[in-house]
């Protein structure tokens, strides 16, 4: 198994900016990136401590947050994402989508359903 840390729970945000300002002045985390995903439609912010991500702020996947949670996936880092995708599918593993996505900053990321239907993030930080 390739699993080479834990990278970050996605919470699922109305307004980013807002999140942004809580996450950052309240919990006391640093602002450590933002783009705008691929799709051109969410909004993602990175926050962390000592420049290590902790939680991935999502704003635009769904505008209709369910009160008990809003926590979307749980990620972890791998290296070789297109061969721990192999790896998953012969373990008879459902894809959340069969496309392993790159972002604007050459991360790249796939998603996976658990037993439970819990969506599993794997992560391939961008290559140095």
């Amino acid at each position: 198994m390739a699993v080479k840390k834990f990278e970050h729970v996605g919470v699922q945000v109305r307004d980013i900016e807002v999140s942004k300002r809580f996450y950052q002045q309240v919990v006391g985390l640093e602002l450590i990136d933002e783009l705008l995903h691929t799709d051109g439609n969410m909004k993602l912010a990175f926050l962390g401590l000592n420049g290590n991500v902790i939680i991935e702020l999502i704003e635009g996947y769904n505008p209709d947050l369910p009160q008990e949670g809003k926590v979307h996936h749980i990620a972890l880092t791998v290296d070789e994402i297109e061969f721990e995708k192999e790896r998953v599918l012969k373990e008879g593993v459902k894809l959340v989508s069969e496309e392993v996505t790159t972002l604007p900053n050459g991360a790249k990321y796939l998603f996976f359903f658990g037993p439970d239907g819990e969506w599993i993030e794997y992560y391939e930080p961008k290559k140095n």
